[in-house]
């Protein structure tokens, strides 16, 4: 009887980590999908444009991980939470404002914003990400996700997000053609 007990938590301890190692692979996933997605949005030649239009894609990307965690998606908080991680981090709103806004000058502008601008998106969005992966994982909702006592986490995330958008933009892509 011992043993029967013992193997059944065991089976159940198993079964949760697959479950959250399935969850985890799932989360990157559609994670990859957006930070790649925030890149291409980084090209968007109209200053302003992009920054509108990557918000959403995180927004998206927030409900797919409250999705995850079965926790009832709030599109204000989201986008408020989005906005204040952003703004409170001068130097990822003021770089990816100046990359957006450079794409007014013919030329260098333009290829200034090309080359920088899907990094910080792709940055910024890998580090919204892991804030709410975490909070999520810790059993918060969007109403006690509190911006300020995760913005040193984001900054953190911030800069190893950079680095992950620049590998993914170096990966070739997959070609399908024979």
């Amino acid at each position: 009887m011992k043993d029967n007990a013992v193997e059944a938590t065991a089976e159940v301890v198993s079964e949760s980590v697959t479950d959250t190692l399935d969850r985890d692979q799932r989360l990157y996933k559609h994670a990859k999908n957006h930070i790649l997605t925030s890149m291409g949005i980084g090209l968007v030649p109209l200053p302003l444009v992009d920054l509108v239009a990557l918000i959403g894609v995180q927004l998206d990307m927030i409900r797919t991980i409250a999705k995850e965690y079965d926790v009832p998606f709030r599109k204000d908080i989201g986008k408020s939470v989005i906005t204040t991680l952003l703004g409170g981090f001068v130097p990822v709103a003021l770089g990816g404002t100046l990359a957006s806004l450079i794409k007014c000058i013919p030329l260098i502008g333009q290829t200034t914003g090309a080359i920088t601008m899907p990094v910080i998106s792709g940055g910024a969005t890998y580090a919204i990400y892991k804030v709410f992966v975490q909070h999520f994982e810790s059993g918060g909702t969007f109403l006690d996700l509190d911006p300020a006592k995760v913005k040193s986490y984001f900054a953190e995330q911030f800069t190893k997000g950079k680095k992950v958008a620049a590998d993914l933009k170096k990966e070739e892509p997959v070609s399908t053609a024979n």
